[in-house]
């Protein structure tokens, strides 16, 4: 999948900063490469992630301004991704097999009816206690998720717009909350092209230095 993403940030004064990112992904998203675009300052940042089965998945972000490119560990998934309400964390899968569910009910969602799922990490490090997710009982897409700190209190609340391309589900708009910084973050999937034979080779530490054209 390829898209041009629009992301805004609203802090809690009003102040907004707004981004542009160019996405090509594949594989559901385990594998991407981003890059920025605008606003000036943070044009040519680019970050590369590859999410793997049975080893720990590879992070990378490069910095034109320090001409680095620093590698994200295990340790940090937890940090702000370019200050938005997403964490390292957020933007890589779940592995379904290191959680344990429960099903606590059910409720309408935007005339969608949903099951209420439960969450909770089970032997791995994260950020979050537990999930709270309301999914669509006929697709099981996520239309709206809570997310709870180490402490039990809700840290993050994100709700989630689809569009129907092909046969494909795919999300047009996430909005993120940090409750606790009163912090918003709206993303929105523009110019989606799906099935566009992206080469594996595109997702490389070399290709972060290279803005697309």
């Amino acid at each position: 999948m390829k898209s041009t993403m629009s992301m805004v940030l609203t802090n809690k004064n009003g102040k907004i900063r707004s981004s542009e990112i160019r996405s090509y992904s594949t594989d559901g998203s385990k594998k991407q490469i981003l890059w920025f675009l605008a606003p000036a300052d943070d044009k040519g940042v680019a970050y590369l992630k590859i999410e793997h089965q049975d080893k720990k998945d590879d992070m990378k972000l490069w910095l034109p301004n320090f001409k680095k490119i620093r590698r994200i560990s295990s340790g940090k998934k937890s940090e702000s991704f370019m200050g938005s309400d997403m964490s390292y964390e957020d933007m890589t899968s779940r592995d379904l097999n290191k959680y344990s569910y429960s099903i606590t009910g059910s409720e309408i969602i935007n005339n969608n009816d949903c099951y209420i799922l439960e969450s909770i990490p089970s032997g791995i490090k994260s950020e979050y206690s537990k999930h709270i997710s309301w999914v669509t009982k006929d697709a099981y897409l996520i239309l709206k998720e809570e997310s709870f700190d180490q402490d039990g209190a809700l840290l993050k609340s994100k709700s989630i717009a689809y569009q129907k391309i092909k046969a494909y589900d795919i999300m047009k708009e996430l909005y993120v909350k940090n409750v606790q910084r009163n912090h918003q973050t709206v993303l929105k999937f523009n110019d989606l092209e799906v099935d566009t034979g992206i080469k594996d080779n595109i997702f490389h530490e070399k290709n972060l230095k290279r803005m697309p054209k």
